[in-house]
């Protein structure tokens, strides 16, 4: 049986117009932060995308960027607990300050992982930037600089967060009901 969103129950859990507020108030303590210093945001594809260039374009600082691609989830809601790589950066971060952009840390595998990786490189600084923290299904200590909302659990869908690759369009968060 195909599931689609569609067929699914979903609550809006943030508005646009709260998302955009709370954007705004991370890319602000974003550029304080960085003011005057050669900042690369490295976005999680895809999920990040949209949050990313909500974030680049609400900032005051100049940036490079550039995109990783990670896969942990397969086709259904849950984590499959091995991650892969698909897409790895494409400009050298030796000496560079870094912000991961990220739509979620759910068990925190994946950006631990990847956080763990980029210091192979030998970066000035590595922080991560997070739209959704979802604390409750951790399974590895991690903590992100920067967080746009923190939720308990769910699965939520919209603003780039997808479920089977449908959703990422909307413009609000919703929270899945099954």
């Amino acid at each position: 049986m195909e599931h689609t969103i569609n067929h699914m129950g979903k609550e809006i859990l943030f508005s646009r117009d709260v998302i955009g507020q709370r954007v705004n108030i991370l890319a602000a303590r974003i550029s304080e932060d960085y003011q005057e210093r050669d900042l690369i945001l490295i976005g999680v594809l895809k999920g990040a995308f949209v949050f990313m260039a909500d974030l680049i374009r609400s900032m005051t600082i100049p940036c490079r960027i550039d995109f990783v691609r990670l896969a942990s989830y397969g086709s259904g809601s849950t984590s499959q607990g091995e991650i892969t790589l698909t897409k790895d950066i494409e400009m050298p971060i030796e000496g560079q300050d870094i912000l991961i952009v990220e739509d979620i840390v759910d068990t925190g595998l994946t950006l631990s992982y990847f956080v763990e990786s980029l210091k192979r490189r030998n970066p000035r600084s590595i922080k991560v930037c997070v739209f959704l923290d979802k604390r409750k299904r951790r399974k590895t200590v991690f903590e992100a600089d920067y967080v746009g909302f923190t939720i308990d659990d769910g699965f939520v869908v919209g603003y780039g967060l997808d479920f089977d690759e449908q959703a990422r369009f909307l413009p609000d968060v919703y929270l899945i009901k099954a």
